[in-house]
């Protein structure tokens, strides 16, 4: 859980609302704290979910499961427990 104010994404409405399916995790039916953070400013949320799309689709030559993988070693490395 993160340390900073959210608005809880049950309570998502107007721009938050229409971004919620955007960012939502299907698997769970929630919204991942790291992009949660952005609640309470939605551009910011908007943004982070653009630039996490164009990094996961990338150029073509890896794919999605190797790019996950990438980011997972580096997160590794460079100690964050995201």
């Amino acid at each position: 859980m993160s340390w900073i104010e959210v608005i809880d994404d049950e309570s998502w409405d107007g721009e938050l609302g229409s971004l919620r399916d955007r960012v939502m995790d299907p698997a769970t039916g929630r919204v991942d704290h790291v992009m949660s953070i952005h609640s309470l400013n939605p551009r910011a949320l908007a943004a982070h979910d653009a630039v996490y799309r164009s990094a996961m689709r990338g150029t073509g030559t890896l794919r999605k499961v190797d790019r996950e993988l990438i980011a997972f070693v580096v997160s590794d490395i460079n100690e964050c427990h995201y």
